[in-house]
């Protein structure tokens, strides 16, 4: 996960006032920067070029949105920049809201306060940038909820890619160097008196050493080897 814009631009920013209903005790909160040339997956581009970083990160939602529509709690995606009515999300599985706040961790409280003040009971957030995510395991970290305080999913960059609570914690969202490999060490620290569980640590994809190994992820750009 990574740094957002709050920049609201576009007309469809009405709808991140709207009110929507649970109809689970569950909610999933998806992430996303929208996707603009020049805009998203910056470290990658350095090294692969604008246009394709932007046609991996397109890549990347997809997947995002087809593991998300078989998990099993409302879904809520929370755009960085404008809310878009007609994309990939499909208003009738996703319901569409903006970020809010100056950092990851503003905005990412923000989106867990609002929900839990909607009534839900399990909230877990994921981002939009891993190929190796699928939908059990997402469904697993719900489960595990009966059991634990809060689940978190590591990445191998030292970040997470899921995180997930019953109750609100302030103060995991605060005083963190976000985007750097001290996230998850300095969020643990922050919870030595809960009961976390881990799920297997995952791959997110932000350089160009990130994508070598998924051969789905070739057709975007050429090696010169």
């Amino acid at each position: 996960m990574g740094l957002f814009s709050t920049k609201e631009t576009d007309g469809d920013n009405e709808m991140a006032t709207d009110f929507h209903f649970p109809t689970s005790k569950k909610a999933l909160i998806i992430f996303t920067r929208n996707p603009e040339l020049g805009k998203c997956k910056t470290r990658l581009a350095k090294t692969i070029g604008d246009e394709n970083a932007l046609e991996i990160y397109k890549f990347l939602l997809k997947h995002t949105a087809d593991i998300s529509k078989n998990i099993s709690a409302d879904k809520y995606v929370f755009y960085s920049e404008n809310i878009k009515k007609e994309d990939l999300w499909e208003p009738s599985i996703f319901r569409k809201k903006l970020q809010k706040g100056t950092d990851l961790g503003e905005r990412m409280h923000h989106a867990f306060q609002e929900l839990f003040e909607m009534g839900y009971e399990k909230v877990a957030i994921i981002g939009s940038d891993l190929l190796d995510l699928d939908a059990e395991l997402v469904n697993n970290a719900f489960a595990q909820l009966d059991f634990h305080d809060l689940v978190i999913g590591p990445a191998k960059d030292g970040g997470y890619y899921l995180l997930a609570m019953k109750n609100l914690y302030d103060k995991i969202f605060s005083n963190k160097d976000w985007g750097t490999s001290s996230v998850l060490k300095n969020t643990l620290n922050d919870l030595q008196n809960s009961n976390v569980h881990l799920l297997k640590e995952l791959n997110d994809i932000d350089t160009f050493e990130d994508i070598t190994h998924y051969e789905q992820l070739k057709k975007f750009y050429t090696t010169h080897d």
